[in-house]
């Protein structure tokens, strides 16, 4: 009986997995920020007038979506998002919405990727058709975790304060 050598595992070669992006256009447009506390004073400011808020949020989180989110906040995948830019600035226009904030775990992949997609999309729209909107297109500086950092759980729906804790900074 010959003596067998347990052989080492070979290392297989695993093909680079493609970002999920990659099957969408890369974005032209730059976005601009809006900070925690702009976005507090529009939140600020909306309790005490009668006419409903000109602002959407929106939240492209997906699987990573636990601990909360902003309040009001629509969430729209990023994975998603580049097919729904279309109903997205139809829903803002018809409801005279003037600023849609994007925002993702930290707004430095995912949100400001979203919101130069939606960008790019109005501003294609303006060139080629002729569309006037009035909307702008911002990206929560710092996303989720700087809001939270920042404010705690305050205008926050789900919030869990354990959640935030591998967080701090």
């Amino acid at each position: 009986m010959a003596n067998s050598i347990p052989q080492a595992p070979t290392e297989s070669k695993k093909e680079p997995k493609e970002e999920w992006w990659s099957a969408f256009p890369s974005p032209r447009a730059s976005v601009p920020e809006m900070t925690g506390d702009e976005l507090m004073e529009l939140f600020d400011g909306m309790d005490m007038k009668p006419e409903p808020r000109p602002f959407l949020l929106v939240d492209v989180r997906r699987t990573d979506w636990e601990g909360g989110t902003i309040r009001t906040s629509l969430n729209l995948a990023a994975q998603s998002f580049y097919q729904t830019r279309k109903t997205l600035l139809d829903l803002c226009d018809r409801a005279n919405i003037k600023t849609v904030i994007f925002y993702c775990g930290a707004s430095n992949g995912r949100g400001p990727r979203c919101a130069a997609w939606m960008q790019d999309y109005i501003d294609d729209l303006t060139k080629l058709v002729g569309h006037k909107s009035v909307l702008k297109v911002r990206v929560l500086k710092g996303g989720i975790k700087g809001w939270v950092n920042d404010f705690k759980g305050a205008m926050m729906d789900g919030f869990v304060e354990e959640h935030w804790e591998q967080f701090k900074q």
